[in-house]
């Protein structure tokens, strides 16, 4: 990479050979965006196997350490996918193998549009949202359903630099996979630019008989290609003379260099060419989607290049020996940045010059925007659905920084998710407005679809993995673009699955969200297994940088949102709170599990207590007595059926206890933290559970009952050692009424009764009872 950089130095005269042709294979096209192209205001997503690449040029320019470089896939060390949130150095957006950091500069792009468009936010300029992308990074659906949304959205300022080395993990890509890329991106609106030449190629293709050699080229088939490379410049002598050597004009060309220099020409591909980049690069000069097709070789400059095998393969020590040697570095100068270049000085004012790293890191820091406290909601027959579409419409009313702040989006669900009042109020976004046809042709609709720069809803088409990406992009504006977004993404919940994976995603990335899933459970009973959820509960439990809620009545709903306004903004320095134990000072992202089914909401309640239970995990909603044999514990809109056996149960069990569980995953996660505090020696650390099931006696039973997999309360009995008997939903697709569907997996009021009398101590119910 330094010696690319180098060749960069000298105004244009690019040297394509010695050195370069022994760097690693992606060198050349990261030294030319960040040496050459990039500017601050440009993010980048860098392809995973480019990581080290990454991280030395990162050393370069001062972002990269020695200790985490040498210590590389580590404990601690340098990432081998570049990473926001465990890498030191100026990272955009991590990256995995699976595209999703191909896509996600997509959406980064939208919101960039979206940020420019409000009146609040400060002027800047619009960077490029840039990938590195692995030609076999295109088999993930993602990128497909990606560009169609871009399509959709009149994306801009987005580019794509496809590393097409025809090789996967483990094989090498089908024949003409270039023309379907091309047809592909040229269908959403993309400009494509092929850069397939090196130029040490193109001069030869100038020379008497270069034609035919192109023309040899750019028939040979991948892996004959790939082959050749690995072989070197004595197979790829015999194979040219024995198939197009029978020219003179081409004989000539071919013995007119070595073995060595006649592998070095045939290898100097436009991905490796500082020259061909660089003009490809700043041909460039307008807005539109482009993507690069930069042909490169795997493993290029190494003994591994072309192999089928290289993905896995390791150099042998005597293999590492030759290349050190070929690269010129002296044993015992690894680690200096300029240990091969004699005029180091003026490399080091070059890179001083670099726009790109010219203004230091270019992560923004925002100001953290002030919530205005619960809405208050008087309904007292609601779902939580319902209250939710609520809450964001009395939100809407206000001139609030708020209010100004929140983004809503949803894949193709918004008015059955009820964001409808939202968007009413704030309208769809887009960056020039589009009529209302229905309104203007007086067609009467709930829905006033009006699309304008000012609107605060980004509407999706139905893939999941979209919104997941969108909320990703929308939850790291703070630090790509310096302004704060409060992005709510509503889907249903089943189809949180369908895009885990960009979920998972986004955590880790650190972005900051509310994520709504609705109808849970299996509460649409009519629809079957195409609308019930039952693992949501364990997804919200075990993914990481996702707090996740599921409240049963309307006071909590509002709570635990006015809450979370204020949780996806914090950037503490993790130190755990000693009341819970939770790291709440770091913030993060929020997951709320609602449903449509209406229910009776309780009286009000304004105890601070109950507001501080609802937000930790859970309080007492029937405090159980000193000698309790049973306590009931639900979570979510079960609430109904448990309190009713409750009833039924203290006729004859009068310490009964009903504990209301509104975040299993933050008691859960208090829980697990002072286990960790005491085990270092803090002996007083208790989890917020632990508080509230201390007074239990041991031989009391805990009976947790949920619209979801049982095993999402079921670890409760460990926090003590009571016996516990979990009650959920383990299989679905069953159709019918919701007492139907409840009856069938004994959670209705009877059924949580029979469990209690048939499993534990005390006096049955009468089945009278049971059935009034």
């Amino acid at each position: 990479m330094i010696h690319s950089a180098n060749h960069l130095r000298e105004k244009g005269e690019v040297k394509v050979g010695g050195h370069q042709a022994s760097s690693a294979s992606m060198a050349s096209l990261l030294t030319a965006l960040y040496c050459h192209v990039l500017r601050p205001e440009d993010r980048v997503a860098v392809k995973p196997h480019a990581s080290p690449v990454f991280h030395a040029i990162q050393y370069l320019m001062g972002n990269q350490n020695r200790d985490k470089l040498e210590n590389f896939r580590g404990f601690g060390g340098a990432q081998s996918y570049p990473s926001r949130t465990k890498d030191i150095d100026d990272v955009d957006f991590s990256t995995g193998s699976v595209g999703l950091g191909v896509a996600v500069t997509a959406f980064a792009s939208m919101v960039q549009d979206y940020i420019a468009a409000r009146p609040w936010a400060q002027k800047r300029p619009l960077g490029r949202m840039i990938a590195l992308v692995g030609d076999a990074e295109l088999d993930e659906g993602n990128v497909y359903e990606c560009l169609q949304e871009g399509w959709k959205h009149d994306l801009r300022n987005t580019w794509w630099v496809i590393d097409y080395n025809r090789q996967s993990l483990d094989g090498v890509v089908r024949e003409g996979l270039w023309q379907r890329i091309e047809a592909i991106f040229k269908a959403f609106g993309w400009d494509v630019v092929i850069a397939k030449y090196g130029a040490l190629q193109k001069a030869a293709f100038g020379e008497p008989g270069g034609s035919r050699l192109k023309d040899w080229i750019d028939a040979c088939p991948n892996q004959l290609y790939a082959a050749l490379t690995f072989q070197g410049g004595a197979a790829w002598r015999r194979r040219l003379l024995d198939e197009i050597g029978d020219r003179r004009d081409v004989a000539a060309l071919i013995e007119r260099r070595s073995d060595a220099e006649l592998a070095e020409l045939m290898n100097d591909l436009g991905g490796h060419c500082l020259e061909t980049l660089t003009e490809v690069f700043d041909s460039v000069d307008h807005d539109r989607p482009t993507v690069f097709l930069a042909y490169t070789i795997k493993g290029w400059g190494t003994p591994l290049a072309g192999h089928k095998d290289n993905h896995a393969g390791l150099m042998t020590t005597s293999q590492m020996a030759d290349f050190q040697a070929a690269m010129q570095v002296a044993p015992g100068t690894e680690w200096d940045p300029f240990s091969t270049i004699v005029d180091s000085h003026s490399v080091k004012a070059f890179l001083a010059d670099v726009p790109f790293f010219e203004a230091g890191p270019r992560r923004f820091k925002a100001e953290r925007i002030a919530t205005e406290g619960p809405v208050q909601l008087q309904d007292r027959v609601l779902s939580t659905q319902a209250g939710f579409g609520k809450i964001l419409d009395a939100l809407a009313k206000t001139h609030t920084a708020l209010a100004a702040r929140i983004v809503t989006t949803a894949p193709d669900v918004t008015v059955s998710t009820n964001l409808g009042p939202w968007v009413n109020r704030r309208g769809l976004f887009a960056r020039d407005a589009r009529a209302d046809t229905f309104r203007d042709e007086r067609v009467p609709s709930a829905q006033k679809w009006h699309f304008s720069p000012e609107g605060q809803h980004i509407e999706l088409g139905i893939a999941e993995m979209n919104l997941f990406l969108l909320l990703a992009a929308c939850g790291l504006s703070h630090s790509l673009f310096g302004e704060r977004l409060l992005p709510v993404g509503a889907v249903y919940d089943p189809f949180i699955s369908r895009g885990l994976d960009a979920l998972n995603y986004a955590c880790y990335q650190d972005a900051r969200f509310m994520i709504i899933g609705t109808p849970s459970g299996i509460t649409l009973a009519s629809e079957g297994g195409a609308h019930q959820s039952i693992a949501t509960p364990l997804i919200g439990i075990s993914q990481d940088g996702l707090a996740s809620f599921e409240p049963a009545f309307l006071d909590e709903l509002a709570i635990i949102m006015d809450w979370s306004f204020d949780y996806m903004q914090r950037d503490g320095d993790g130190q755990p709170d000693e009341r819970t134990w939770l790291r709440d000072e770091t913030g993060g992202s929020v997951y709320l599990r609602l449903t449509t089914r209406p229910l009776e909401q309780p009286a009000p309640r304004s105890d601070p207590r109950f507001r501080q239970g609802v937000i930790d995990g859970g309080y007492w909603l029937k405090p159980p007595g000193p000698n309790a044999d049973v306590v009931l514990v639900y979570q979510g809109c079960i609430a109904p059926e448990v309190i009713a056996a409750a009833g039924l149960l203290g006729e004859s069990r009068r310490e009964i206890g009903v504990l209301a569980v509104t975040s299993a995953d933050r008691l859960n996660a208090g829980w697990t933290a002072a286990q960790r505090a005491r085990r270092r020696g803090v002996n007083r650390a208790s989890g917020h559970v632990e508080t509230l099931l201390a007074g239990l006696p041991s031989h009391c039973t805990l009976v947790t009952v949920t619209d979801g997999h049982p095993a999402g309360l079921a670890w409760l009995g460990a926090v003590h050692g009571h016996r516990t008997l979990p009650l959920g939903v383990e299989h679905f697709g069953q159709t019918g009424t919701v007492q139907d569907l409840y009856r069938h997996y004994g959670i209705d009021k009877a059924g949580i009764v029979r469990t209690i009398s048939g499993l534990t101590r005390g006096a049955a119910v009468s089945e009278l009872l049971l059935f009034p």
